[in-house]
């Protein structure tokens, strides 16, 4: 990972404007992502529009189509099931199918179309006391040619005898006056005859059996009449029964369109209403004397879902109350007017959550994709770019200062070798001890020279691949040894001393001894260059399980853990070195790193700022028998 401080090395410049050329081009890209998101935004949100209009408009379609329908049943007295049909005079109702209605909103009947009859058997009856001259009287009056007064005369017979105690005698007059079919005293004779047979019994049985026949619709009563005789069966029987709730319903409908006709003298119309907790929708042909109105459901009129998929639809009245459907106001939404569509109601044509998000979300998400690929590799291009021309400056800058460390190492040996060369050949030399020491330092120096130009030579034949190694069965004890021959004059000018730990037996390896040798003789090189001030450096060789170890120790600078993988690398020297002013070409560690990985070997390093570092070379060891 490269530190963050060593982008802003050089070429700072040329960084600056590739990173600002990134962040204009990525500020760009999502500029236009976001207009290119908001525009699909926009799109699909107008072609949601439009469905919700095309289905707005099919469902009206398919409304008026299924009014129209039922205008046309209305007209041949077709029902379909949950229907109801009332015919209507200037004073009369009907209803169809029949039987649907407990009671009808007329006029109440005249009470009793032959009443003079009765007037001399009731003068008996009530103002004169003579209770058995009227009953012969009304017994008389049950022989009439008239059903109707013989209805009223077994009414007034049963009464009498129930009067005089004849409880027996009542109650068969009263079963004879409730299998007759005429009215009598504004009611209906057998229901009148029911009616009275409960009371004078008191059987609950019979009660149960008064309200299934006011149930059944079976008699025209008036609202006042039902509610009596049906709370007096209720009575009787000790219930609280209500009256069937789908006929009560019926009946509450007859009562609105009766009651509602003269609001609506038009000939022709229809209208949403709400009977009870129910809503119906009322269709209506012909005048007010001779009018027939048809009473559907809401939902009757769209079979399943006329509408495409994903939408939701409502049919709503003027007070803002749902007939039929699901009203979702929390999405978008279009509306048809009553008035303006020929509807008789609102329609309410809503979108459904999961439809807007499966279409508009996946493609928001198939456009951020799209675009978020596009920004990465817009900016790991930019990194991988900005990187290369990182490293190229700083191999650039690694290869000026290795040639100015090269030219600085070349040019101490020349210059010493050019003033004593000259020296001698002028002749200044005043003594053969002189002559021979200025001799001697020329050597040392050529051989300085020597050792470094072909070190370089090595280490480019290293990198070129090019070196070429003669592998052969060594101790590795023989190696370190002669390396430590060859420092032998250096370690004394120096004034310090090489320490070797060693074993007492041979660690075989196979290697290249000149390979190997060139590889100790750099780490012992450095360890002594970055230990100033220190007597000694280590040596420790030894067995690290399978493979022999060859360790140089030294107790100097020490290595920052941030430089510890880079100074393997050619050209790169450490910090330390830097701040020491220690002089090296940078190759050195490169050059080991090579040899030790060509005999298939390991370099490991441990160090510690301010107190040495421990160099470890380990080679596959080689069993001997």
């Amino acid at each position: 990972m490269t530190p963050p401080r060593a982008w802003l090395r050089p070429p700072r410049a040329l960084l600056l404007l590739l990173f600002l050329l990134t962040f204009v081009s990525v500020s760009a890209l999502a500029i236009f992502g976001w207009r290119l998101l908001e525009g699909e935004r926009l799109i699909e949100a107008q072609h949601a529009q439009d469905r919700l209009e095309h289905a707005a408009d099919h469902i009206a379609a398919t409304i008026r189509e299924a009014l129209a329908k039922s205008s046309q049943r209305l007209t041949d007295g077709r029902l379909m099931p949950g229907e109801l049909l009332f015919e209507l005079s200037a004073s009369s109702l009907t209803a169809s199918p029949p039987g649907q209605l407990l009671y009808y909103p007329l006029p109440p009947p005249d009470p009793e179309p032959h009443s003079k009859a009765f007037e001399e058997p009731e003068l008996f009856e009530f103002a004169e006391s003579q209770p058995a001259e009227a009953l012969r009287s009304f017994e008389r009056l049950t022989y009439s040619a008239d059903p109707s007064v013989r209805a009223g005369a077994l009414l007034r017979t049963a009464r009498v005898l129930v009067r005089l105690g004849r409880r027996t005698e009542a109650l068969a007059a009263y079963r004879k006056l409730a299998g007759m079919d005429e009215s009598v005293a504004g009611v209906p004779a057998a229901l009148a005859g029911r009616f009275m047979i409960c009371r004078l019994s008191h059987s609950p049985q019979e009660a149960a059996g008064l309200q299934t026949n006011l149930s059944s619709g079976c008699w025209r009563l008036t609202r006042p009449q039902f509610e009596f005789y049906w709370s007096e069966a209720n009575r009787i029987a000790g219930t609280h029964a209500a009256p069937p709730s789908e006929k009560n319903r019926s009946t509450r409908t007859a009562e609105f369109v009766w009651n509602d006709r003269l609001n609506h003298p038009e000939s022709h119309g229809y209208q949403a209403e709400w009977i009870g907790d129910v809503p119906v929708v009322l269709i209506w042909r012909g005048p007010l004397e001779a009018r027939r109105v048809l009473v559907v459901r809401p939902e009757s009129l769209i079979q399943g879902n006329p509408a495409a998929s994903g939408v939701h639809y409502a049919f709503v009245d003027a007070k803002g109350r749902t007939l039929a459907g699901v009203k979702d106001t929390s999405s978008r939404s279009v509306i048809r007017t009553a008035a303006g569509n020929d509807l008789p109601w609102t329609l309410f044509v809503s979108e459904t959550q999961p439809f807007q998000k499966n279409t508009v979300a996946a493609q928001q998400r198939f456009l951020f994709l799209g675009l978020a690929v596009m920004m990465l590799f817009l900016v790991l291009g930019t990194y991988f770019i900005a990187r290369a021309i990182r490293r190229e400056a700083e191999v650039q800058r690694m290869q000026s200062n290795f040639v100015s460390a090269v030219s600085h190492e070349f040019r101490s040996p020349l210059t010493s070798m050019r003033q004593l060369s000259e020296m001698l050949a002028l002749g200044r030399v005043g003594s053969e001890e002189r002559r021979q020491l200025y001799y001697e330092t020329l050597v040392r120096e050529a051989g300085r020279l020597q050792h470094l130009i072909e070190g370089l030579l090595n280490f480019g034949r290293m990198e070129a691949g090019a070196r070429q190694y003669q592998f052969q069965e060594q101790d590795a004890l023989s190696i370190v040894e002669s390396v430590i021959g060859d420092f032998a004059p250096q370690i004394a000018a120096a004034g310090k001393r090489i320490d070797v730990v060693k074993p007492g037996a041979p660690l075989w390896i196979e290697a290249d001894f000149d390979a190997v040798s060139v590889a100790l003789r750099n780490l012992l090189d450095n360890a002594i260059k970055y230990s100033p001030g220190r007597p000694a450096v280590w040596i420790e060789c030894g067995f690290d399980r399978d493979r022999v170890a060859i360790g140089v120790r030294d107790e100097g600078l020490g290595i920052p853990e941030s430089e510890r993988r880079s100074i393997f690398k050619k050209f790169v020297r450490g910090s330390a070195a830097a701040a020491a002013n220690v002089k090296g070409s940078g190759v050195g560690l490169a050059m080991v790193s090579h040899i030790v990985a060509a005999h298939r070997g390991e370099l490991i390093l441990t160090s510690e700022p301010g107190r040495g570092s421990i160099f470890t070379m380990l080679f596959p060891a080689v069993a001997k028998t």
